[in-house]
């Protein structure tokens, strides 16, 4: 359907509009101001004919949350709209977090008029420049018959290779300003800059497979490019060709399931036991979309140190970075592993025997029983890592995002998700990012389950998208791990800095999350008593609505294993802990 003629006489706003629906945007969340007004003035009109709808957070770092667990839930690029100054300034953290962990997002500013601009206006602010580092590209729309072209643009770019956030400032007066619009159509968009993806040589999967084939302790690591990629069909039935046990990194949770016997789990400073023990004995070690950062590696001379490398990367900038590979392929995950499959399926004479890699995990399996993920009991308290397993066990379909700290790191022990069901701030570690984001997620999967995991410290941070999610009647569950404490900050005190608790007690001045919630009109409920914890988490995932469980747990209990910094993966904290105890195993939680 065309909305509009060539060569009409049209505003900028309209053309940002027309070209937003061209590129199949359905959704933007976004918050109003002066700068942008011409632009939500023109919004109204199309969200009249039912073209589009806005989602109005109630802050612009929430807004940017928003788009991006849209995003990561979908694949599709997320939208975000905000005014000029401390509007666009309110975007930063989320945009840094979409770069980290290669999110598309189109992120529009407003801006002061051209004549203003380099004059410290009122709300007058750089974005462009504050953002250059944390982009993966940005423009200043500063001629109107540009627009369409610009925003075909930007989504290309925020899609194509390792995915990303781009910046569109755009000064009020061109959104104002008319002109005879012809616009650019998504499909005829091509960038010298962007390289097509290509075909790997015959020659990289031969010596892909003589190091397969020469391998008796092979082990894929697996990132976020998989999860991005779509290829966790591919590697489900490339590990199984080649028995090869598979870690994930927390960017690729849901690649495979948790329960299958080649999974061990998430690897890195909290990964389990025998996932980082696997790393540390590996004699080839296979990275699918990871890039080999400091959470994962730990003292990086000193990760698979006795391992080849293979690396295949969507990202040249990540081949080579950290470690550098025995054969490094430039390409899609997905892509590349087919053609290796359909290269050994057609071409290769090399036979591969179960019996390869058998004693390998074997010696896993050992590892498995002997260093299990376990969940404490606790005489009198509930613990953060029960909560969490028996959630995972009633709402095993569900989306779920999460905060950072302790809760993040024990939902990523304990619950097993499928592809594009874990949303969590990876690489910048942003508090405040799960409620927003599980908004994105809910608006983007309306009929499904959506479960926000987070901390006491980490929903104050957002707390106000409560109004939100109350607005728009989103049925989001989110349930706060309420230890009264910046969790993971005060076990690093106590670990690292002599138990100096320097302002990491949050109990002074916590609101009662109960009542907050009924002030918004959310069901709010209290699990304290482990007796409880059946009937209470069964209520909560099953309100037809959204709902606030504030769960009153152990207050010092610590996240294992753990790597120290500067240690390697193999020198685990806290797993002689998980060796000795004798309490509730994923085994035998039912016996609670």
């Amino acid at each position: 359907m065309d909305y509009n003629s060539n060569l009409e006489e049209v505003t900028g706003s309209f053309a940002l509009m027309d070209s937003l629906v061209r590129n199949n945007v359905e959704h933007i969340f976004g918050y109003p101001g002066g700068a942008i007004l011409p632009i939500y003035d023109e919004l109204y009109k199309w969200e009249s004919k039912g073209l589009i709808t806005h989602i109005l957070c109630r802050h612009e770092q929430a807004a940017s949350h928003a788009a991006d667990g849209y995003a990561r839930s979908t694949g599709k690029v997320g939208v975000c709209f905000s005014t000029s100054g401390p509007g666009a300034t309110n975007l930063v953290s989320g945009i840094a977090t979409a770069q980290l962990d290669s999110v598309p997002l189109v992120l529009i500013t407003g801006q002061v008029a051209r004549p203003f601009i380099g004059t410290d206006a009122f709300q007058e602010v750089d974005i462009f420049g504050i953002t250059l580092p944390i982009v993966k590209h940005s423009y200043v729309v500063r001629d109107p018959r540009n627009m369409s072209k610009i925003i075909s643009e930007a989504f290309y770019i925020a899609q194509h290779g390792r995915p990303g956030p781009v910046l569109i400032d755009v000064p009020k007066d061109v959104g104002l300003e008319k002109f005879f619009y012809q616009p650019v159509y998504p499909s005829n968009i091509k960038i010298l800059g962007c390289r097509p993806l290509v075909k790997p040589k015959d020659s990289q999967i031969i010596k892909i497979l003589n190091l397969i084939y020469e391998s008796s302790q092979p082990l894929l690591y697996v990132g976020g490019g998989s999860i991005i990629s779509g290829a966790h069909e591919v590697i489900k039935e490339f590990a199984y060709l080649f028995q090869i046990p598979i870690c994930t990194t927390l960017m690729g949770k849901g690649i495979i399931d948790e329960n299958d016997n080649l999974s061990l789990g998430m690897l890195g400073m909290h990964g389990t036991a025998y996932a980082n023990f696997a790393v540390s004995e590996c004699d080839l070690l296979i990275a699918l979309g990871a890039r080999f950062d400091d959470r994962v590696t730990g003292k990086l001379d000193e990760f698979a140190c006795n391992a080849k490398v293979i690396h295949i990367d969507i990202d040249a900038a990540e081949i080579g970075k950290n470690r550098v590979p025995q054969v490094a392929i430039l390409g899609d995950i997905k892509h590349v592993l087919s053609h290796i499959l359909d290269y050994v399926n057609n071409y290769s004479n090399l036979v591969f025997h179960d019996q390869q890699t058998r004693s390998w995990k074997d010696r896993i399996s050992i590892w498995k029983s002997q260093y299990p993920l376990l969940v404490p009991k606790h005489v009198s308290n509930l613990s953060p890592q029960e909560v969490i397993f028996f959630l995972s066990r009633i709402s095993s379909n569900a989306y779920f995002t999460t905060d950072v700290g302790q809760h993040q790191m024990w939902a990523a022990q304990f619950l097993n998700v499928l592809p594009r069901h874990w949303m969590s701030s990876s690489g910048l570690g942003t508090m405040g990012y799960g409620l927003p984001a599980a908004i994105g997620v809910q608006i983007a999967h309306p009929s499904k389950s959506v479960v926000c995991i987070t901390g006491d410290s980490s929903f104050q941070m957002n707390l106000q998208e409560l109004a939100t999610i109350s607005h728009y009647d989103l049925p989001v569950k989110i349930i706060i791990i309420n230890n009264k404490w910046q969790g993971m900050v005060r076990q690093w005190q106590q670990a690292f800095y002599g138990e100096r608790y320097s302002h990491s007690n949050m109990e002074q001045g916590t609101p009662d999350f109960v009542l907050l919630a009924k002030s918004f009109g959310i069901l709010g409920l209290i699990l304290d008593n482990r007796s409880d914890m059946d009937q209470v988490l069964n209520r909560f995932v099953s309100h037809d609505g959204p709902c606030l469980l504030d769960c009153k747990v152990q207050e010092e209990e610590n996240c294992y294993p753990m790597v120290a910094p500067g240690k390697s993966n193999s020198q685990m904290i806290g797993i002689s802990k998980l060796a000795k105890q004798k309490n509730l195993s994923l085994n035998n939680l039912k016996s609670v």
